[in-house]
């Protein structure tokens, strides 16, 4: 059985070799030869390889009797995810396959204080090379492409972003309307946002009201992030839940819904900056609103955890839950994005040990 893997065809060899395993790649790698279609663009990256743009989600009427049903039964949301990182453990060539698909998803983020330009034009230069020529050659890697999925900043940071990035093709994720509270002037926000994208970024990460979701006032959640959907233009969205401040997965998955609704093109867990952030039973509620959603419109949102994603097995607990409660096709930058400062360097220490038996201190890979 033959599989193409866009970035990681020089490892599916071993994948493909072992013949009482055949479906081994394909549940680990989540790529297969299905053809794309209905709402996927491609074009090629500056290496040639493939790149899917996803269609923009147009949103809908919202449907107040579709989100008022929606239920979220937490003990079973809790036994599904507390029984998948034992089941889906992977190790050798494969963790290595994994852990690079990871790294192409990866939104690479400082949101600090302390930000300088000088700090995001390092982050911008690990986007482009986010692993060590050598560890890629040992890889079989050299002549492929690698980058990140988007560099993510504040608004202030975007011209030197987008400066440094010139030439790439990594886009430009600009954190906007008053993040992480969201709390500033509503006419402020959609400036922030048009501001951002005049500036050149190509996605905006939007923050919602809280108080629409704990009040259950659904119609003023929608109104805001449709206004927010038109402020954007051409540039994709994410709505970013705050979900630690929800309290309820089933507000989780109501919020959830009404985004998707309201034209979001990506819904995100997390500013990064709650007491409780990207969780795998939040995951799992939002994952099955996409689904439900996808089923009923035929439209594909894609989905970004952010906030506590450091390590690398998480990385790859992650790419297994994608790929069982959504499919190959969600394994893919336009449709699943991790928002993450540190996690690139914990995957490429990873890849380190693969390669050598040993772990590497953690100052030889720094991000910024």
């Amino acid at each position: 059985m033959a599989f193409r893997c866009g970035i990681l065809d020089p490892l599916v060899k071993a994948c493909n070799a072992d013949a009482s395993n055949p479906c081994q790649h394909s549940r680990i790698c989540g790529l297969s030869t299905r053809t794309r279609t209905d709402a996927s663009t491609a074009e090629t990256t500056p290496a040639g390889l493939p790149q899917l743009h996803q269609q923009r989600n147009p949103g809908m009427a919202l449907d107040l009797d579709w989100v008022r049903n929606v239920a979220a039964n937490t003990s079973a949301i809790e036994r599904r995810c507390a029984s998948l990182p034992g089941r889906r453990s992977v190790k050798k060539e494969w963790q290595a396959a994994w852990l690079l698909k990871a790294i192409s998803l990866i939104d690479l983020t400082t949101l600090a204080g302390d930000d300088t330009e000088r700090r995001v034009n390092r982050l911008c230069k690990k986007a482009m090379q986010p692993v060590r020529p050598d560890l890629l050659a040992a890889l079989g890697m050299t002549d492929r492409h690698l980058t990140t999925g988007a560099v993510c900043v504040y608004h202030e940071m975007v011209p030197t972003a987008v400066k440094a990035l010139e030439g790439s093709g990594i886009p430009v994720a600009a954190v906007s309307t008053g993040f992480p509270a969201g709390l500033s002037p509503f006419r402020l926000r959609l400036l922030e946002i048009t501001e951002s994208v005049a500036a050149g970024a190509r996605e905006i990460d939007i923050v919602i009201s809280r108080r629409h979701v704990l009040t259950q006032n659904w119609q003023a959640l929608y109104d805001e992030i449709s206004a927010f959907r038109a402020a954007s233009g051409n540039a994709h969205m994410k709505s970013i839940l705050a979900t630690g401040e929800l309290g309820t997965l089933r507000n989780v998955a109501r919020a959830s819904l009404v985004a998707m609704m309201a034209g979001s093109d990506f819904i995100k867990t997390s500013t990064g900056k709650e007491s409780v952030n990207a969780t795998l039973p939040v995951s799992l509620t939002m994952i099955r609103q996409i689904r439900d959603y996808h089923d009923r419109t035929g439209i594909r949102i894609g989905y970004k955890p952010a906030g506590g994603i450091s390590k690398a097995k998480d990385a790859l607990t992650y790419l297994a839950l994608m790929k069982e409660e959504l499919g190959n096709r969600w394994l893919e930058p336009d449709l699943f994005r991790y928002g993450a400062s540190s996690l690139l360097g914990d995957i490429e220490r990873q890849l380190e040990h693969n390669l050598t038996g040993r772990y590497s201190a953690a100052y030889r890979h720094a991000i910024g």
